[in-house]
């Protein structure tokens, strides 16, 4: 299986130790998983930023008291 070595300062790696003790999890699996996590955060976020620029338009139309002011053509 794939590794990678990472370096961290003392100071890190203690604060690294310290939040995988409070997840009952050893440094490895902490830093396994806050990695994967980040990734899925990241895929979250670009899909509904994606979803939400596919239907904008409609949420716009069904509540216009919301939508912002058009900031295209002419100021006002």
């Amino acid at each position: 299986m794939p590794a990678l070595n990472i370096e961290f300062t003392e100071e890190e790696l203690a604060a690294i130790r310290e939040a995988a003790a409070a997840d009952g999890k050893s440094i490895k699996a902490y830093v396994h998983d806050l990695s994967v996590r980040e990734q899925q955060r990241r895929r979250f976020v670009e899909r509904a930023a994606e979803f939400w620029n596919e239907h904008m338009a409609e949420f716009d139309a069904a509540f216009p008291e919301e939508a912002p002011p058009s900031t295209g053509g002419a100021a006002a």
